[in-house]
């Protein structure tokens, strides 16, 4: 029997976003004020070590599910719903242009049916979902519906991981997803609401970085690339002689020689600002696009010292680092100079949590 359901369903009630990457989990709760405005209530962020997250696949089940008690226990919320999700490469999508006005029912069977063609494995052993998107801009009368299937056992291991870590699992998400809806708001706060704006989206995570190229909430381009922030660690190493965890714990704490910003950071923002560049190319050779309006640079990476400054001359695009938070009110119990810090790597946790306030 086809599992449908947990990919797209809105949840009201409060909601956990946990965002499991390959080297730490962060975690968001999202409240809302009488006015409406999104309020950060609480949260936190536990590092992983190498190896426990693997391409988005959990090696180490016990240690990672004891990373997210303990993120729970650090960001002091008493909720136990969570919406986690999966990486864009476990999940596949397809978007779907089906007749408008059936019921639920009748739309789970037309995508069941639909969902046997693009699916290369039985749909015995996937879990299916869809959500419609509005109405097909081609076809009137129509719907446009998007569907997203997984193979079982990936949504499985991410709820046994919840429940394992006393967690109710709510919603299964999809990364890339999740980090677009966050991103949402910051690009409506662009020039002009950012509306026809092409903006570049750049999370650059511990060993991936990701590329989304975002125009009017469509998609207009998706990579990734191996390079990330892991590179840095590995430069440290090598120039200093520190251990692998030495180097981690000296570069999250800027307890680094007189020299590194010279000897080290420095070529690395070059070397990622020129990654950038290339991954552009590589979009504006494959679309009609030959120009991004504002490129938003996202993950643990993002706010390191001089390089909005460099994407900014290496493309000649405008650049700002994300805050997800932008524009709500902060809980008391958030330490600000903490979270500003650590606030472009929760991004796809954010968008997660948003998840409660979606109609």
């Amino acid at each position: 029997m086809v599992s449908v359901g947990s990919l797209f369903r809105r949840k009201a009630v409060p909601l956990l976003g946990v965002d499991i990457s390959s080297s730490s989990v962060k975690l968001v709760e999202l409240g809302q004020a009488g006015d409406g405005k999104l309020v950060l209530e609480h949260c936190a962020m536990e590092q992983l070590e190498r190896g426990w997250v693997t391409d988005g696949n959990i090696e180490k089940f016990d240690e990672v599910a004891e990373a997210v008690r303990r993120a729970v226990k650090k960001s002091g919320t008493r909720t136990r719903n969570v919406a986690l999700a999966l990486p864009a490469s476990a999940v596949i999508t397809k978007r779907l242009t089906l007749p408008g006005g059936m019921s639920e029912q009748e739309l789970e069977v037309q995508v069941e049916s639909e969902a046997s063609q693009y699916i290369p494995f039985s749909l015995d052993e996937v879990s299916l979902d869809f959500c419609v998107v509005g109405p097909a801009k081609n076809a009137p009368g129509d719907d446009e519906v998007l569907i997203a299937a997984s193979r079982k056992e990936k949504v499985q291991d991410r709820q046994g991981l919840a429940e394992a870590a006393g967690l109710k699992p709510l919603i299964i998400d999809i990364e890339s997803h999740a980090a677009r809806l966050a991103a949402g708001r910051l690009i409506e706060a662009l020039p002009g609401g950012g509306l026809d704006a092409v903006v570049a989206l750049f999370e650059v995570g511990a060993l991936t970085t990701s590329l989304q190229v975002i125009r009017n909430d469509d998609v207009l381009y998706e990579r990734d690339q191996a390079f990330g922030g892991a590179q840095l660690t590995q430069l440290i190493t090598r120039q200093y002689g520190f251990s692998q965890e030495e180097a981690e714990a000296k570069k999250r704490s800027g307890e680094l020689p007189d020299d590194y910003g010279s000897a080290v950071l420095r070529p690395f923002v070059d070397s990622l600002a020129q990654e950038f560049g290339r991954a552009l190319q590589f979009f504006f050779t494959s679309t009609p696009y030959h120009r991004v309006d504002h490129i938003l640079l996202a993950g643990g990476s993002a706010a390191l010292h001089g390089l909005p400054e460099q994407v900014i001359q290496s493309t000649g695009s405008a650049c700002s680092v994300v805050n997800p938070f932008d524009g709500m009110d902060i809980g008391g119990s958030i330490r600000l100079k903490k979270l500003t810090r650590e606030a472009p790597s929760y991004l796809t946790a954010c968008g997660l949590a948003m998840r409660r306030f979606l109609p």
